[in-house]
């Protein structure tokens, strides 16, 4: 079985940007452990990152026509893009992830275009929030 976890804007400047926010795991660290972890479930995890909306928009297209489900941390897109949110809810499930707590952040960071379709949301958990959905996925897909 295939996932994708896909990362929206500025999430490959993990480990640098804000730290204090996001915490010191470098995007590329997280995407070899996230690698890794999905090799011992039996996994094959895709991880990509993009600060284009229009690449993020293909990937979900992409795993939608191969029926796999997804983790996708759209950054700030979350909050108002309803061309992801559409994209989104073509894939079979998809988690969202947050590594942030947005509810103690921003009042712009409360909503979400994700949500209301999501399998399951993650919120304000570090870059373990990313292990948990994995878990999730796994449990959906094996369970099924």
């Amino acid at each position: 079985m295939k996932v994708y976890v896909l990362n929206g804007p500025n999430l490959g400047r993990l480990g640098s940007r804000e730290p204090d926010v996001y915490g010191a795991t470098s995007h590329a660290q997280l995407a070899e452990h996230l690698v890794e972890s999905g090799a011992v479930l039996g996994i094959d995890v895709v991880v990509r990152q993009t600060d284009h909306e229009g690449e993020m928009i293909g990937w979900l297209h992409e795993a939608a026509d191969e029926k796999a489900p997804v983790i996708i941390n759209a950054g700030a897109w979350t909050h108002y893009s309803h061309a992801i949110g559409d994209a989104a809810r073509l894939v079979p499930l998809y988690v969202e992830v947050h590594i942030s707590n947005v509810y103690a952040r921003e009042e712009f960071r409360h909503r979400s275009v994700l949500s209301a379709a999501a399998s399951g949301i993650i919120v304000g958990c570090g870059v373990g929030g990313y292990d948990l959905a994995l878990a999730h996925v796994a449990g959906l897909v094996l369970d099924a």
